[in-house]
């Protein structure tokens, strides 16, 4: 069985990196194959166990690819017509998920019953995720009316298709919505007269709005009781496992030290509330709940145990919104539950295989995620280092407070030791605090907080206010000591994502590390991390320079890299409060490279697409100097290390490529006339014959000013259309002088000023120029070295999910 279940998570992986999905001829022989494979594991297993258990392995693996294909040609079959996008479409339905209020509006998850005008009703999609703004896009106008969970509602949407950033190492978020079977996406528009946003039902009875429900109702208590508290939204996380509200840099904190898994319903929260119900339900059947039944005899209290286990747990992973880390457990419970009452005794691996091929089978997505792989790794590295060993001495004499305190220090041990290689490979950096956090916060959040909040949650007042605020004074002093530990020097050591190799060797030294007392030399396993931890981070060879523009939506985020300096042109834009180019897309990427630092930012103009992530980027990285055309009071500008006012004429030079700054002039900025996309900085960069040219948002009378004075400089391989395309840049005296040879257009998916405009991306056309476009390619990296080489991140990493 497990090798079968080890063949099935290999075949799913794999059709989760395909660029299509199967045909029906394909699919047949995959059948075909599997039903061959099936029978010789039979046969052959009776004669050689290791050729029964080769071919177990290959049958799961083919079997768990055509699943999840033809899991993944369901999903994908509800898809939302193109010719809806962009288009009003009047529909009635349930609001099925648990509504989250931000700044602007409200978030939620709507189920359609009916589809009154817009859109034929057969090739809607049946869920929709959908946001509510007050007034429209922050217009004033309608309140945001307080949504609840199995609400009946007609509203007037406007939807579009999933699509996400497409960026290295960066959330898909395109795949997840794949997951969550969400197929469209979209806002509700404003009321009118002949189509008005009304609700028709309070409540709508079904299993799922139940549950929401009364998600959203013991949310409610705790916010009321902890109003104005910080770290209320903790609270909500360990109750009902919604993290949404909790703030970015209290999430910062808790990811740093290495405690993120439990600032939610994890699983050990759900072993602990499925054991404590264990223990109170065999305690009352042994009472025979205090009368003279005899219940024991009817059926024994072990029994009765597991089963108040597994239906506790089950109720706590519905409160938690059925997470991957929530469904191993109870999976690994129900399991167990199940051997007490069938009497059959289960090896805790032939559990963990089971709960994994549960798992894989309702949500093969699920390998996709950091999370899965995070929690299936560390039980694993438990049962490798704990299962079977013999205790050495006279443990077993010791108090039992001792023998508990050895266990569990050994358990983090091999936790901490095991997930090295994965939490790098993951997130390309290490917690150096997190052995000590955890040691701190495992006991206080599980065994103190977490009851506190459960118990608070649902008692009566003023007991459930006691309780919270309780609750609440705990998080709050665990928050202070972590915030002492993450600033202490090395907290955190970051490396480059390792190639396969290296983590493949870094895993054999783990094993080696983890071995049992008395294998030799135990301590070399470490010897096999050096080239991991130690690996530097890849750079162009001297005298090449790379450029990577990022998919930040409608903004624009150049990255230049040379053999020993990196500089940062304009910084995407930000998404709302928390959410921005810079922490959302810039950052995992530098990151994943293993680059702690830049050498230089430039900002080359104020709006908000171009500057918005360059706060979050200066807080988080080492950054020498900015310049910019911003004036002194920005907030930029007061952030930075060391500004300078970018200006034409200035020129300097990394190890061998050159920079020029072009634009602006002095005068213009001694004029309150122009807009700040006349003042953009624009830069030109160049190596040996070949040279990229990034021009902000400068419009015609920019460009032609450009002629007059620098004509002979703006020749360049590549341009960074001005103005992401728009109407009032790219004129054709200014292409007949850059003569590119490719076009980059940094651009929203459909964005509301339509850029690139039409005429003007067929102008480019006209010239002979490759036209590249972030909404299509995803990011764009070029090399600049004796060729030109350009890869596109949506072509290069294509899944089959992307533009579907």
């Amino acid at each position: 069985m497990r090798s079968a279940v080890i063949g099935l998570t290999m075949g799913v992986f794999l059709l989760q990196r395909q660029a299509r999905l199967p045909t029906l001829s394909e699919a047949c022989l995959l059948a075909a194959a599997f039903l061959l494979l099936f029978i010789l594991s039979g046969f052959l297993g009776k004669k050689r166990r290791w050729a029964g258990a080769v071919c177990r392995l290959l049958a799961g693996l083919v079997f768990g690819f055509a699943w999840a294909a033809g899991l993944a040609q369901w999903r994908l079959s509800e898809g939302l017509p193109l010719d809806v996008e962009g288009k009003d479409v009047r529909v009635t339905g349930i609001v099925s998920s648990l509504p989250f209020r931000f700044e602007d509006g409200i978030r939620f998850n709507f189920r359609v019953e009916a589809v009154q005008a817009g859109a034929d009703p057969s090739l809607l999609p049946k869920n929709l995720a959908l946001a509510w703004y007050g007034g429209f896009r922050g217009r004033p106008g309608e309140a945001v009316p307080h949504l609840k969970p199995g609400e009946r509602w007609q509203l007037t949407v406007r939807l579009r298709r999933p699509h996400g950033n497409a960026n290295p190492d960066g959330f898909d978020y395109e795949a997840w919505m794949l997951e969550q079977g969400q197929r469209a996406v979209g806002y509700v528009r404003p009321s009118s007269a002949t189509s008005p946003n009304r609700r028709h039902d309070d409540f709508v009875a079904g299993f799922g709005t139940l549950v929401e429900r009364s998600r959203g109702w013991l949310r409610d208590r705790i916010e009321h009781a902890l109003e104005g508290k910080r770290y209320a939204p903790v609270i909500v996380a360990l109750v009902i496992g919604d993290q949404r509200g909790l703030d970015g840099d209290d999430w910062k904190l808790f990811t740093r030290s290495g405690i993120g898994h439990l600032i939610s319903i994890s699983g050990l929260h759900i072993t602990m509330v499925a054991g404590m119900a264990a223990a109170f339900a065999a305690a009352l059947w042994r009472r025979s709940f205090f009368t003279r039944a005899s219940l024991p005899l009817l059926l024994p209290a072990q029994s009765v145990a597991a089963l108040a286990g597994a239906l506790a747990a089950l109720v706590y992973v519905l409160l938690a919104g059925f997470g991957v880390p929530a469904q191993r457990t109870l999976y690994m419970l129900s399991v167990v539950a199940l051997a007490m009452w069938s009497g059959r005794i289960v090896s805790v691996s032939h559990v963990l295989c089971l709960a994994l091929a549960v798992v894989l089978l309702f949500d093969p997505w699920a390998v996709l995620w950091p999370g899965f792989w995070l929690s299936f790794g560390a039980v694993a590295v438990i049962l490798y280092a704990s299962v079977g060993r013999i205790n050495e001495g006279h443990a077993n004499d010791a108090p039992a407070w001792r023998r508990i305190l050895r266990s569990a220090a050994h358990t983090q041990y091999a936790v901490t030791v095991g997930l090295v290689p994965l939490t790098l490979l993951l997130f390309s950096q290490i917690s150096l605090i997190s052995p000590l956090a955890n040691a701190i916060a495992i006991p206080l959040v599980s065994l103190l907080v977490t009851p506190l909040a459960l118990a608070g949650s649902i008692l009566p007042a003023p007991l459930c206010a006691w309780l919270l605020q309780a609750a609440h004074a705990l998080v709050a002093w665990l928050a202070q000591a972590l915030s002492w530990l993450v600033d202490t020097p090395m907290a955190v050591w970051s490396a480059p994502a390792p190639a396969w190799w290296m983590f493949a060797l870094a895993c054999i030294g783990m094993l080696w590390l983890l071995a049992p007392r008395g294998w030799p030399l135990r301590w070399l396993g470490v010897l096999t991390w050096l080239p991991l931890l130690l690996q530097a981070p890849a750079r162009p060879a001297a005298g090449e320079f790379w450029a990577t523009a990022f998919d930040v939506g409608q903004g624009m985020a150049v990255l230049i890299e040379t053999n020993g300096h990196r500089l940062l042109y304009d910084t995407g834009p930000a998404y709302s409060g928390e959410s921005d180019g810079g922490n959302r897309v810039i950052l995992p990427y530098l990151r994943s490279r293993g680059i702690q630092a830049l050498d230089g930012i430039v900002v080359s103009h104020s709006d908000n697409d171009h500057s918005g992530g360059a706060l979050s980027l200066l807080r988080e990285l080492r950054v020498d100097w900015v310049s910019s055309s911003l004036p002194p009071h920005n907030a930029i500008v007061q952030a930075s290390p060391r500004h300078e006012r970018c200006l034409a004429g200035q020129t300097w030079e990394w190890d061998g490529v050159r920079f020029e700054m072009l634009h602006p002039s002095a005068s213009i900025y001694e004029s309150v006339k122009w807009k700040p996309n006349a003042r953009s900085c624009t830069l030109r960069i160049s190596r040996g014959g070949r040279s990229l040219l990034l021009p902000g948002d400068i419009e015609a009378v920019q460009e032609a000013e450009l002629l007059e004075g620098a004509r002979e400089r703006l020749e360049a391989t590549v341009l960074l259309a001005p103005h992401h395309g728009s109407g009032t840049s790219s004129t054709a005296a200014f292409l007949s002088a850059v003569k590119p040879e490719i076009a980059l257009f940094q651009v929203g998916y459909r964005n509301r000023y339509n850029h690139p405009k039409a005429e003007v991306y067929e102008r480019y056309g006209r010239y002979g120029i490759r036209r590249l476009r972030s909404d299509e390619s995803g990011a764009i990296s070029l090399r600049f070295g004796k060729e030109l080489q350009v890869s596109e991140y949506r072509r290069e990493q294509a899944r089959y999910w992307h533009g579907r």
